[in-house]
C-alpha cells in the first residue's frame, strides 16, 4: 500500500558520512542530444571555407549589407561570431561571464548518436570503463556532507545516464509534481505514509523537510525581476533549478538536456529548426543568466553535445553526423569574452575523417578544470579513468 502512496519522483535517500571536503560551486550541465550543428552557433566568419562548404546554410557574415540584421552573425572577436538566434547570450559573454570552446569534443569517431552519449557520460574512452557516471562518480568521490536528498537532480522523468552510479539522485520533472495537483487529500495521505516510514529515522526527516519547501515553491507563478524563461521544457528546467538553488535545498548538480538537433534535412539558416533549438536554448541560459545574478560567483553552468555535425552542408539543405564540436561554459569565475581552444581550420586537408571539424580539446580536459577548481574535486583520476586532463584555463 505505502508503494501505491508514494510517487515514482520522490527522491530517494542517501546520507553522507562527514564532511571531508569543502563544497564548491552549484554545477548545471546542459546536455545538446542530437549533435547540434556547432559551426553555426559559434560561426568561423572569418574562414571563407566555412562559406564555400554552406552556399545555402552558412551564416552571413556581420558586415553583409545583403542580408538583413536578422540573418547575419553577430561578432564575436572578428574571426567567431554568435548565430543571431543566440544572440541573447551577448551580454553574458561582454561581462566575461561566458566562454565558448571551439574544436571540443571526445576522441571517439563513430558518429553514433547512442554510442557517443553512452562514452561521454560515462566519462570514457571505451566501453570496457566502469558503467557509471562522470557525474555519478563526482557525487561519489566528493564527501560535502550534504545530506539533502536533492543533492543532485536530473530534469526529466529519469536521471541523465551521467548520473548513474552509488549515490542515488532525483529526476524531476516539474516541482508541480510535489503540490500533487493541489489535491490536498492526496498531499495528506503520502506525508502520513512518510511519517510512518520515518517515525524513528532522524536523518530521513529531511525527505519531509524537503517536500515542505517544495511545496511552497510555486513554479506557475515564479517571476524573475530580470527576465522570463521562454514558455518550454528547457526554460521551465533552468527555471525550477534556479528555484532550487534560491530555495537553499543543497542543491549540488542540476542536469538538463535539450534535444531535437539530428538535422539532417531541412535544418534552416538564420530561421528553421535549427535556429529555433538556438533560440531556445539562448533565451533560457540568458534568462538564467539574469536570474541567478547574485549567485553566479556559485556557479558553473556548461554545455555540451555528443558531437559535432558535417562541415558541409548536404543535398538536403541538412548537416550529416561530424565529429568536432563546441562548449559553453557560463558562471562568475570563468575567464569569458573569449573563445578557448586550438582552431583546426576548415580548409582542405585541415578537416578528418569524411570532413569533419578536428576536435582540439578534449571535452575532459574541460571538465577536468571545472571539477578541481570550481567543485572542490581534484579526484578526476576517478571520475575519468586512465585519462590525464591538459587544463584549458577557461575557468578561474
Amino acid at each position: 500500500m505505502l508503494t501505491q502512496t508514494l510517487p515514482t519522483w520522490l527522491p530517494r535517500l542517501s546520507f553522507a558520512p562527514v564532511n571531508t571536503a569543502p563544497r564548491g560551486d552549484t554545477l548545471v550541465v546542459a546536455f545538446l542530444r542530437g549533435a547540434a550543428d556547432v559551426l553555426n552557433m559559434v560561426v568561423p566568419h572569418g574562414e571563407d571555407a566555412y562559406y564555400q562548404l554552406r552556399p545555402s546554410l552558412g551564416i552571413a557574415r556581420p558586415d553583409d549589407s545583403r542580408k538583413k540584421k536578422e540573418e547575419r552573425t553577430v561578432d564575436l572577436d572578428g574571426f567567431f561570431g554568435l548565430h543571431p538566434n543566440m544572440s541573447p547570450l551577448i551580454e553574458a559573454w561582454q561581462s566575461e561571464q561566458l566562454a565558448i570552446i571551439h574544436a571540443c569534443g571526445a576522441p571517439d569517431e563513430s558518429r553514433s548518436h547512442f554510442k557517443a552519449m553512452e562514452l561521454m557520460e560515462r566519462g570514457v574512452d571505451d566501453e570496457r570503463g566502469p558503467a557509471s557516471g562522470w557525474i555519478g562518480r563526482h557525487l561519489a568521490t566528493l564527501n560535502t556532507g550534504n545530506s539533502s536528498p536533492l543533492r543532485a537532480v536530473g530534469m526529466g522523468t529519469r536521471p541523465q545516464r551521467s548520473l548513474s552510479g552509488s549515490f542515488p539522485v532525483s529526476a524531476l520533472r516539474s516541482i508541480a509534481d510535489f503540490h500533487l495537483g493541489g489535491d490536498p487529500r492526496a498531499l495528506q495521505q503520502m506525508r502520513a505514509a512518510l511519517e510512518t516510514v520515518y517515525a524513528e529515522d532522524i536523518l530521513g526527516q529531511d525527505t519531509l523537510s524537503i517536500m515542505d519547501t517544495l511545496q511552497k515553491l510555486d513554479v506557475q507563478n515564479y517571476q524573475s525581476p530580470f527576465t522570463n524563461y521562454p514558455d518550454t521544457e528547457f526554460g521551465l528546467a533552468l527555471k525550477q533549478t534556479a528555484m532550487l538553488i534560491k530555495a537553499d535545498v543543497g542543491l549540488e548538480v542540476s542536469a538538463i538536456d535539450l534535444g531535437g538537433w539530428d538535422t539532417h534535412f531541412a535544418q534552416g539558416s538564420s530561421t528553421g529548426l535549427m535556429p529555433n533549438l538556438m533560440k531556445d536554448l539562448a533565451e533560457g541560459l540568458a534568462a538564467f543568466h539574469a536570474d541567478m545574478a547574485d549567485h553566479m560567483n556559485q556557479l558553473t553552468t556548461v554545455t555540451m553535445s555528443e558531437f559535432g555535425r558535417r562541415a558541409s552542408e548536404n543535398g538536403s539543405l541538412g548537416t550529416d553526423h561530424g565529429h568536432g564540436s563546441m562548449m559553453m561554459v557560463l558562471g562568475g569565475n570563468v575567464d569569458g569574452g573569449k573563445v578557448h581552444g586550438r582552431w583546426p581550420g576548415l580548409a582542405e586537408g585541415q578537416l578528418i575523417g569524411p570532413g569533419d571539424l578536428a576536435v582540439t580539446t578534449d571535452y575532459r580536459d574541460v571538465l577536468s578544470e571545472i571539477l578541481t577548481k570550481r567543485l572542490n574535486n581534484p579526484a578526476t583520476n576517478e571520475i575519468f579513468p586512465n585519462y590525464q586532463p591538459t587544463i584549458p584555463n577557461v575557468v578561474l
